[in-house]
């Protein structure tokens, strides 16, 4: 039963108003036959490149293109660990790529991604790139950044509140490309009716909170909610790149009115 229930997803990427190019990338992978939803399920990607002039928006695309063919390429049911080691995977060829290119440049990039079969989804995440989960009307961000900022802060040593303001929370701990085989996190979440999963690059989180996030995924649809998330961050300065994917998990616990997108 839970394996038919229908998928609701849009997804938006965007230079903002800094970056001259963008470095994020989104891929998606959609069944179009139960064969293919039972063997494969549902996969959406997010990548954040970092490594200057091309190289940041060459390794987001290849290794999320890499990383969704091998997946595909995979079989079993055991989804999380076919996730992560088409992850792996990736991460190998971006490396292999990088040695290749005729020049010094540090290619690597962030990655949060996830399966969703049969009612669960099983998420991957390297980097700080983010998945939040929205159940009953509350948001909760289900991976953990792997940043410089973050590890402060689970130590200690900074408050939320001087996190915000650190002069190094861009610095991110691990990435696709960086290392030889990086630890990628895995999370495997229940979906209920009408829940929501958003997966997003950190120029969304710059400039929009999370109490604005839920807020704006509850009211809206996911095709209107990922372009207002987008234009959100965009109308604040849009210093990053800004990058959504908004997975709805059948349908909404709420009345739609009638001729618009939004819900009350």
């Amino acid at each position: 039963m839970e394996a038919t229930v229908p998928l609701e997803a849009a997804w938006r990427t965007d230079p903002g108003l800094v970056r001259g190019h963008n470095e994020d990338f989104v891929i998606v992978y959609e069944p179009e036959t139960a064969d293919d939803r039972r063997r494969h399920g549902s996969l959406y990607i997010v990548a954040d490149g970092v490594g200057g002039a091309d190289a940041g928006e060459v390794a987001s695309q290849y290794a999320s293109e890499r990383a969704l063919h091998h997946y595909l390429a995979g079989d079993g049911e055991n989804w999380g660990a076919r996730l992560i080691e088409a992850m792996q995977a990736a991460n190998t060829d971006l490396r292999r790529l990088a040695a290749d290119r005729d020049d010094s440049r540090r290619m690597a990039t962030t990655m949060v991604a996830t399966v969703v079969q049969a009612g669960r989804a099983y998420i991957g995440n390297v980097g700080d790139s983010r998945a939040y989960l929205r159940h009953d009307g509350t948001l909760a961000q289900v991976t953990r950044d792997q940043s410089l900022v973050a590890r402060l802060v689970e130590e200690g040593a900074l408050t939320p509140e001087e996190a915000v303001r650190y002069p190094y929370k861009n610095v991110i701990l691990y990435s696709l490309g960086s290392e030889k085989r990086p630890p990628i996190d895995l999370f495997e979440v229940e979906l209920g009716e009408g829940d929501l999963l958003l997966l997003c690059s950190d120029g969304l989180i710059r400039h929009v909170d999370d109490g604005e996030i839920s807020d704006l995924l509850g009211r809206e649809l996911p095709e209107a909610a990922a372009e207002r998330l987008v234009a959100l961050a965009r109308e604040r300065g849009g210093e990053d790149n800004i990058t959504v994917a908004v997975v709805q998990h059948g349908a909404r616990p709420v009345a739609c009115l009638l001729y618009t997108s939004r819900c009350v």
